[in-house]
């Protein structure tokens, strides 16, 4: 059970750092550049945004849930 969760882990930690990679970037910081393809293709499209929002929460929230898990199961033994 607890390599099923750590397995999990290291999934959505990957997958959470790509999603919150393909954000538009809000400011002139290390996001602008490096993405400037990205936030050209996606400039206007403010549903692509929207939905990207959702995943990466839906992932961010699988993540912390894994992350609780695996303490609990650890703590008990």
């Amino acid at each position: 059970m607890i390599f099923a969760f750590n397995i999990l882990l290291v999934v959505t930690s990957v997958v959470l750092v790509v999603m919150i990679l393909l954000h538009k970037g809000r400011g002139g910081g290390m996001s602008d550049m490096f993405g400037g393809g990205v936030s050209f293709c996606l400039d206007g499209s403010s549903t692509t945004e929207k939905n990207l929002d959702r995943i990466t929460i839906g992932i961010g929230t699988i993540w912390f849930a894994c992350i609780v898990s695996l303490g609990l199961l650890l703590k008990s033994g």
